[in-house]
């Protein structure tokens, strides 16, 4: 199968990648082509940015979470009904698990899919320096798939003399430039990039990028380059459905918006209506509902008007205590602790499930990449089974649970975490249903048990 694509890679974080990539989508969106966009990695903020460009949900491929039959199917059921796809690259190049391996980078996810890859410099404070640079990159795989290049931060005056000497010494396409501009540069905070919806004018911004790089990038090159990539074959894998229709209500505002999309897909097409909830702004759950997901997010930032809804608090804590069946990750299953700190340190109350309390701390908690090993039987898992997940945050708890055994890639590293019996599954972890599609099918099938 044709499928048009390219990836936007770098050296390093803090190159521009996203900056970059939201741009060339929007000049793509601008010039009325149909476009979808992929997030290398496990990152929840880029495609969140991706989505408000291209209108549509982005997703995320990651080579740690899923074999190669599922990266090209996830990939290329999306990518068939669109003109081109743009993959945005994680962290440098060829970093990947452990910090010690490729496992999970940029260049694994290329070499799967057989994509183009397009290198984003940043080019402040270099000039001749960028040809060793980019040489290394270009030399330390022979199957880089790396094609082109674009110079971030670069000065019209300089570009041209940089661009032809690039091309000379390392017969490499440099694809154009962007200069810099302070009013487009997205601001982050801990953990990663601020929320596009906190942007003031963020549309504005976006076609005033899109509008620089259609004058600075050879946008009809990457087109060019997009549709000569490699056909793309995959099978569509077995995917067990429950024999009703179960409604789980999401918690989706804007304390809990952090879900991989491919997640809530598999969850519906295994049966499941989401019906959206606000913890914030409702008063109470949905009716009717067979099971509820607490995603991850930014709790501790709306921390007091978490608190302040005290009848949502209740509800949620009575339909638990009555054996509603329900996943929490990282900021729903902060949510459910008696007490939880916000990002100033300061405690409030919350749902009350989980008997403890939540606190910041001053560094990241357990990041990375984890397999989990279930140490009991539980709603989600038997004994023994495993499922991959990620740990991303400045908080930690005094109860993280006991039911899995989390082991970190490459390490020797293990502790327990997730509180789980046969109605619960909650934790820091944030899981990724497809490396084991039994997850999502045992907490459906608990909530349609609940049902019948």
């Amino acid at each position: 199968m044709e499928l048009p694509r390219i990836m936007i890679g770098a050296p390093a974080s803090g190159s521009g990648k996203t900056l970059v990539t939201c741009g060339i989508l929007q000049a793509f969106v601008n010039r009325g082509l149909k476009v979808a966009s992929f997030k290398c990695g496990p990152d929840y903020i880029d495609p969140l940015f991706h989505s408000k460009v291209i209108g549509t949900k982005s997703k995320n491929l990651d080579t740690f979470f899923s074999k190669e039959d599922t990266i090209k199917y996830l990939f290329g059921k999306t990518a068939k009904e669109v003109d081109i796809s743009v993959m945005e690259g994680v962290m440098g190049y060829y970093d990947g698990v452990g910090g010690i391996s490729t496992q999970g980078s940029s260049y694994e996810l290329a070499g799967i899919t057989n994509t183009p890859s397009i290198l984003v410099i940043n080019c402040k404070g270099m000039s001749l320096s960028l040809i060793p640079l980019i040489q290394g990159f270009l030399q330390y795989r022979s199957d880089s798939n790396v094609i082109g290049i674009i110079l971030n931060q670069m000065s019209q005056s300089l570009y041209m003399p940089i661009k032809e000497q690039i091309e000379k010494e390392l017969g490499i396409k440099v694809l154009g430039y962007v200069p810099f501009a302070k009013e487009l540069v997205i601001e982050s905070r801990h953990l990663g990039l601020v929320m596009p919806e906190e942007l003031e004018d963020f549309h504005s911004k976006l076609n005033k990028l899109a509008g620089i790089i259609e004058k600075t990038v050879n946008l009809d090159e990457i087109l060019k380059i997009a549709k000569k990539a490699g056909d793309l074959s995959y099978s569509i894998p077995e995917i067990p459905k429950v024999d009703r229709e179960v409604n789980i209500a999401i918690a989706k505002d804007e304390a809990f918006c952090f879900y991989y999309q491919d997640n809530l897909d598999l969850l519906q097409e295994m049966g499941a209506k989401l019906v959206e909830f606000s913890p914030i702004h409702d008063k109470e759950l949905p009716k009717h509902i067979d099971g509820i997901l607490l995603g991850g997010g930014y709790p501790e930032l709306v921390a007091e008007k978490l608190s302040a809804n005290k009848s949502m608090r209740e509800s949620i804590k009575a339909a638990l205590n009555n054996g509603l069946p329900c996943l929490a990750e990282c900021g729903g299953f902060m949510y459910l602790h008696q007490q939880m700190e916000d990002i100033s340190g300061k405690s409030y109350p919350m749902v009350g499930s989980i008997v403890g309390g939540v606190f910041k701390t001053d560094k990241l908690k357990r990041f990375g990449y984890i397999t989990l090993t279930a140490n009991q039987e539980q709603m989600v898992a038997d004994c023994g089974d495993s499922i991959v997940a990620h740990e991303f945050h400045y908080f930690d708890s005094n109860a993280c649970g006991e039911s899995f055994t989390a082991s970190k890639p490459l390490r020797k590293t293990q502790w327990s975490c997730i509180h789980g019996n046969e109605n619960m599954a909650v934790g820091f972890p944030h899981l990724y249903y497809y490396s084991n599609m039994r997850v999502p099918f045992r907490f459906l099938s608990t909530c349609l048990n609940r049902k019948k």
